[in-house]
């Protein structure tokens, strides 16, 4: 923790790259006590066990699809995690010259007040819709709909009239999430993509921290394999990996790379 204290401290730059981890030890939990307090009726009746299963589920209606969803996308999008990780985070960093690419699709990172033109989600944004079909490349904002699908919903369902439709095709809307083939990279993802490419490129060669959070072996070719590349190529480049149980590097960087084992709130408090 040392090392990467002083590996932060001389850094000209940083690029975080978030998993699903970062998200676990600030609390979004998708099991157990959280998942009972918000969906335990869900739990009766279909008897599912978390929220994550619980998001593939072949309700047989749309108004108890979208019961569903909106609790999920209130819980996860627009209520800040139970645990201030991300907060601590931003503190860590607001004063570096830093970037955020992340596959969470959580949007803690802007709850937490981080820049978001220095924010990159891969992945999606629970807090936008899209066309289902998709019609075209464009998203939209849920967060009125959604609350008012928390506040109308009964018996499990919503009424029929906050059924979100395309406004374009008036197909079923569905959600912004990389799942298959239908994923929409809006403008905004794009000028994300734009951002993030320009930072790497206007810092080549510098002295720059490569701070790897919670990222797991679900889809490495996103942050995991080009952090570890970037590292290789970049001399001045320090590698850092906090994950639980899965801390680790490749031996051609091993003398350049920080890898520890352990909760990543925990960590980011000690190094602060």
């Amino acid at each position: 923790m040392e090392r990467l204290r002083k590996a932060l401290d001389s850094a000209d730059a940083v690029i975080i790259g978030a998993g699903a981890g970062l998200s676990a030890s600030a609390g979004l939990t998708y099991s157990g006590e959280r998942f009972e307090k918000s969906f335990g009726d869900f739990k009766e009746k279909y008897g599912i066990r978390d929220m994550y299963s619980g998001g593939f589920y072949p309700f047989e209606t749309l108004e108890e699809y979208w019961a569903w969803w909106s609790r999920h996308i209130m819980v996860n999008r627009y209520e800040k995690a139970p645990r201030p990780v991300y907060d601590d985070l931003r503190k860590l960093v607001e004063d570096k010259d830093y970037f955020v690419l992340t596959t969470n699709v959580d949007h803690q990172f802007q709850l937490a007040g981080f820049d978001k033109e220095r924010l990159f989600y891969t992945q999606g944004d629970y807090g936008l819709w899209q066309c289902s079909q998709p019609c075209r490349q464009e998203t939209y904002d849920n967060e009125a709909t959604v609350r008012r699908m928390i506040a109308e919903q009964r018996d499990m369902k919503v009424p029929a009239k906050l059924i979100p439709r395309c406004p374009a095709c008036g197909r079923p809307m569905a959600m912004n999430l990389r799942c298959d083939g239908t994923f929409v990279q809006d403008e905004g993802w794009y000028a994300a993509q734009a951002r993030y490419q320009a930072f790497l490129s206007e810092r080549e060669g510098a002295r720059m921290l490569f701070l790897e959070l919670g990222v797991g072996m679900n889809t490495p070719v996103i942050i995991k394999y080009p952090f570890w590349e970037y590292t290789r190529k970049n001399p001045n480049a320090i590698y850092a990996c906090v994950n639980l149980g899965q801390a680790a590097c490749p031996g051609e960087i091993q003398k350049r790379s920080i890898c520890i084992d352990g909760d990543i709130g925990r960590v980011i408090k000690g190094i602060a």
